[in-house]
């Protein structure tokens, strides 16, 4: 049943992405993951990595590398989903996790520890551990993550500058795979997946980022506007880094 949904809500994906694909955008986005972007391992851990280039005009992109918008970044991912998915598919926040439910709860699909930050000049990521759900084995539960990878790269002097995003799934254990077959999951969940993300890249063209649910980098960024600087290191939502505002590209 929830395979067959997935596959229906692929196609949706796909039609959005082309309507979207036609607007004028202010940046350009361009897919530049290899062909073969997910991989499955003998043991059936999946990783998977889509990735994009997003060129942008310079002045907007030093407006936009801040350490807030890297979690703004991480509820834009979430926003996507929702809407790609006609609103089948939520995300409830809780006190210690991140939840991607089918309508609601008890069909939780995905369930995630809350993110873990790294923020340095030129680099952002933030990474959200998989716990359980109803997409993921047995086995497998508590092992894999997913992660968005924002990279900027150096200037070439027009005026305009690329970033790198990457998406990874990694060390994940589908149990739809466990249960049928891994070609079966291949049809679909993982399909789904590749067009779902690649989607979401390219829409991220329209530089439109959905304001964070929590907030706590940009209370923090506020906190530390008169602190010295001081090196970034990984952080959690509730222990958010304490340098400056340094530049780190916002999921």
């Amino acid at each position: 049943m929830i395979a067959s949904l997935l596959v229906v809500l692929a196609a949706v994906s796909a039609f959005v992405a082309r309507r979207r694909r036609r607007r004028q955008r202010p940046a350009h986005a361009v897919i530049v993951s290899p062909r073969k972007s997910t991989v499955i391992q003998r043991d059936g851990a999946v990783r998977s990595v889509q990735s994009a280039e997003l060129t942008i005009d310079e002045r907007e992109m030093e407006d936009l590398w801040t350490p807030p918008n890297l979690e703004n970044l991480a509820r834009t991912y979430w926003r996507f989903l929702s809407r790609v998915t006609l609103g089948l598919i939520r995300v409830i926040y809780d006190d210690d996790s991140r939840l991607v439910v089918l309508l609601g709860r008890p069909l939780t699909l995905l369930r995630f520890d809350t993110p873990e930050y790294t923020i340095e000049d030129d680099h952002g990521m933030v990474r959200w551990r998989i716990r359980d759900g109803l997409l993921v084995a047995r086995p497998g539960r508590g092992c894999g993550f997913l992660s968005l990878d924002v990279r900027r790269q150096a200037s070439d002097g027009s005026g305009r500058r690329r970033v790198r995003i990457e998406v990874e799934v990694a060390n994940f254990f589908p149990s739809i795979a466990a249960g049928f077959s891994v070609p079966v999951y291949e049809m679909t969940q993982s399909t789904i997946h590749v067009l779902v993300t690649n989607a979401f890249l390219r829409s991220l063209s329209n530089l439109d980022l959905a304001t964070s649910k929590v907030g706590q980098l940009a209370e923090s960024a506020e906190s530390a506007e008169s602190a010295p600087p001081a090196e970034s290191a990984p952080t959690t939502e509730r222990d958010a880094p304490e340098a400056p505002a340094e530049p780190a590209s916002q999921p």
